[in-house]
């Protein structure tokens, strides 16, 4: 593949809908949870690429409102590996100068990945190279209606005047307030849509699928995203 033109147009914020844990477990007759274990490595190299290619800002979709429907086992395996991935893992994000944030309803969470997170949120909170956000128990629609809520609560109390309320500010109330929106939103497995992610922040972004299991995303998948995101013409409504 030819070398991305450092002039290129460069996504300054990646999210992805990590996708495809399952069927690539089924594909090569394993159980589910080397399929999840399998795109822990996916995460890894997915951080040396955004590090690579000078990409800020990576939020993962990581566990969804949705995935609380799953077996208790799944659930279980899956906040464990969350645990042994981010102490693992915690060299590597001193090295490349990452800051760890969250989004979601962690009160869900486990307590030992509650404890775990905050642990790598407060270690990395000087870092300023790189910033990961993984989204945990997190659903879009729950995130707008929780910031809805406060903007109501801030209002009845006459703390706001709902009618100075615009775009950037009601945006404050969101769990990713302080982070750009994202520019390119990947999602790996085959499937096309969104599934509740980052609905009001993806309002502009371009999306980029691919039939490629998260297990197998590697550097050539991720440098395909960007060699297309290069080439869209990003108008934003505009001629």
């Amino acid at each position: 593949m030819p070398e991305l033109s450092p002039a290129s147009p460069r996504p300054r914020h990646i999210a992805i809908i990590m996708d495809g844990n399952g069927r690539w477990a089924a594909k090569h007759g394993l159980e589910r949870s080397a399929g999840h274990q399998a795109g822990a490595d996916a995460v890894i190299r997915t951080l040396e690429c955004c590090n690579q290619y000078a990409i800020p800002y990576l939020t993962l979709y990581a566990f969804s409102t949705e995935n609380w429907k799953r077996s208790p086992k799944e659930v279980a395996f899956l906040m464990n590996l969350l645990v042994d991935f981010l102490d693992q893992q915690a060299a590597k994000l001193a090295e490349y100068q990452i800051r760890l944030r969250v989004i979601g309803d962690l009160e869900r969470l486990p307590r030992p990945a509650r404890l775990c997170l905050q642990q790598q949120i407060t270690s990395t909170a000087a870092n300023a190279k790189g910033n990961l956000t993984l989204a945990l128990s997190y659903g879009s629609r729950h995130e707008i209606t929780r910031a809805a809520q406060i903007v109501a609560r801030l209002a009845k109390a006459g703390a706001l005047d709902p009618e100075a309320l615009d775009e950037d500010a009601f945006a404050g109330y969101l769990q990713t307030a302080g982070l750009p929106d994202p520019d390119l939103i990947i999602r790996t497995g085959g499937e096309q849509r969104l599934s509740n992610f980052l609905l009001w922040q993806a309002s502009y972004a371009e999306i980029w699928f691919t039939e490629t299991f998260w297990p197998d995303f590697a550097e050539p998948q991720f440098r395909q995203a960007l060699d297309d995101f290069a080439h869209r013409q990003r108008r934003f409504g505009g001629i």
